[in-house]
Parts: structure tokens; C-alpha cells; sequence
């Protein structure tokens, strides 16, 4: 009790100062350009799928239901964070209150843990598609799919809360200064003035929940699907059931590594300036090819596009 007063007593922090990338103005014009494109584009591919998909009476199907959400999702999660980047790399004042940054851990974890979920839904669709296609529009029916997409984003902001709790529930007695270009988790215990041992380890735990588990589901899922394309005597059947698979795999791939080295390993290896650009990864690369590698390997997607662009 003691010291729960005297922690209160030192929580005096009452705004974060973002360091972000650079504090060189020539720098900081540079990066404010670079990532200015890097956003408009982001939000201009995934506008231009969830555009496509709710035009295209063809890609009204569960696979592209799913794209959308996570289109949608992308748009949000860079929304998150880039704006805010962009402001301050052209103002002096770098500073985000207690009760934004709070709210940003939150929205941006809710966001990332929701597009976890997410990818394993896509690939239990693939597998359903694959391995069981005479059943597909039974068990992938239109309220099943809307209920597997509104799990993933109620277990998204349900496991956020507890996450964003267990950080923001320590004391925050200065310094208040931090090298990152939001509020992540990692580089906010860094400014904990307590013991934060059992964050680290719930951190760690839920990182394995959120990020192994729903792995590990896919992993399981091509491993069943792979088995079934290997059954398929054609080699055109085969190329097919394949080329439906490699733009999840391949974005599955980028995420995960990314969000996995910042979430599953120890504290004492939290490295400032290396884990801002895996941040940068995972956050804004990742959502800015998602849209192209969907669309370059996806004929209905070229399809609906050259159906759209032909109307205009």
C-alpha cells in the first residue's frame, strides 16, 4: 500500500516527447516526403482493393470479403500512427499527452492483433476452399464468414485492453523522452520508474498467445492444403491451388517476422534505432505491399481493375 502512495506520488509524466527518426531539419523534410508517399500510396492501394471488391459482383466471394477486411485494416493501422510521424517531423514540438498515447497503444494493438486473427481466418478459408470445396459455401457462408471477421476483431481489442493495462498501469516519474516515432510497448517500459520484470513476462506470454498460436494454425492449415495439391494429378490443377495460396503466405510471412522479433524476445535486447525501422516494417511497409502483391497475382483482381478503369 506504502508503495502503490509512493509511486502515485511520482507519477508526474503528463505528455511523451516522441524522438522519431532524426532531429536534423533537412533529414526530417526528407522523411516527411518519403513517408508522406509511402502513406498516400498505402491508403491508395488498399482503398483502391476494398473499392474493387464491394464494385465486382465477382469478387463478392468469402476469400475477397476477408481481403477487404484487411485492406480496411491496413488503412487503420498506418492511420494510427504515420499522421501523427508526419506532424511532427514538421513542428518543433514533438509532445503526445498520457491519455493519447495511451489511447494510440491501444487502437494499435488492437489493430495488429486483430490482423493475427485475421490472416488465420484467411487461411482457414484457403483450406476449406482446398480441401473441401464441395462444402465451401456451406461452412464459408456469408453470416459464418461475418462471424469469423467479427471475432477477429473483438479478440483484437479484448486482448489490447489487457495489453495496454498491464503497461499503462505503471508509474511514469520521467525521464519522458521516447526514441521511438509512437507509443509501442517496448519503448515505453523503458520509462517505467518500477520493477516491470512481470510486464516483460506477460508481454512475453501474450506474444506467444497472439502470435504463435494463430502461426501455428496456419502453419497447420498449408500443411493440409499442401498435402491435398499434392494429390492433384495435373500440373495445371496443381499451379492453380498453389497460385490461390502465395499472396497469403507471402504477407503472412512479412508480418509475422516483423511482429515477432519486436514481441517475442527479451527486453535487455531492445535496441532503439534498430527496432524503429522494424516498427516501420510491420507497420507501414507491410500495409503498403499487401494491396500489390494481392493484386499482381490475383487475375480477378486485374480483372475487376481493367473492368473499372474501362467504365471510367
Amino acid at each position: 500500500m506504502a508503495e502503490d502512495l509512493a509511486w502515485e506520488n511520482q507519477s508526474l509524466v503528463s505528455e511523451f516527447i516522441l524522438l522519431g527518426f532524426s532531429s536534423h531539419p533537412q533529414t526530417q523534410l526528407m522523411l516527411f516526403v518519403a513517408f508522406l508517399v509511402l502513406y498516400l500510396l498505402t491508403l491508395l492501394g488498399n482503398g483502391l482493393i476494398i473499392t474493387l471488391i464491394l464494385t465486382d459482383s465477382r469478387l463478392h466471394t468469402p476469400m475477397y470479403f476477408l481481403l477487404a477486411n484487411l485492406s480496411f485494416l491496413d488503412i487503420s493501422y498506418t492511420t494510427t500512427t504515420v499522421p501523427q510521424m508526419l506532424i511532427h517531423l514538421l513542428s518543433k514540438k514533438k509532445a503526445i499527452t498520457y491519455a493519447r498515447c495511451a489511447a494510440q497503444m491501444y487502437i494499435f494493438l488492437s489493430l495488429g492483433i486483430t490482423e493475427c486473427v485475421l490472416y488465420t481466418v484467411m487461411a482457414y478459408d484457403r483450406y476449406v476452399a482446398i480441401c473441401h470445396p464441395l462444402h465451401y459455401t456451406v461452412i464459408m457462408s456469408k453470416p459464418s464468414c461475418i462471424k469469423l471477421a467479427a471475432g477477429s476483431w473483438t479478440c483484437g481489442f479484448l486482448f489490447a485492453m489487457m495489453h495496454t493495462g498491464f503497461t499503462m498501469r505503471l508509474p511514469y516519474c520521467g525521464p519522458n523522452k521516447i526514441n521511438h516515432f509512437f507509443c509501442e510497448v517496448p519503448a515505453i517500459l523503458k520509462l517505467a520508474c518500477a520493477d516491470t520484470r512481470v510486464n516483460e513476462i506477460v508481454d512475453f506470454v501474450l506474444g506467444v498467445i497472439l502470435l504463435m498460436t494463430p502461426l501455428s494454425l496456419i502453419v497447420v492449415s498449408y500443411c493440409f492444403i499442401f498435402a491435398t495439391v499434392l494429390k492433384i494429378r495435373s500440373t495445371e490443377g496443381k499451379f492453380k491451388a498453389f497460385s490461390t495460396c502465395s499472396s497469403h503466405i507471402t504477407v503472412v510471412t512479412l508480418f509475422y517476422s516483423a511482429a515477432m522479433f519486436m514481441y517475442m524476445r527479451p527486453a535487455s535486447s531492445y535496441k532503439p534505432e534498430r527496432d524503429k525501422k522494424f516498427s516501420l516494417f510491420y507497420n507501414v511497409v507491410s500495409a503498403l505491399l499487401n494491396p500489390f502483391i494481392y493484386s499482381l497475382r490475383n487475375k480477378d483482381v486485374k480483372g475487376a481493375l481493367v473492368k473499372l478503369v474501362c467504365k471510367k
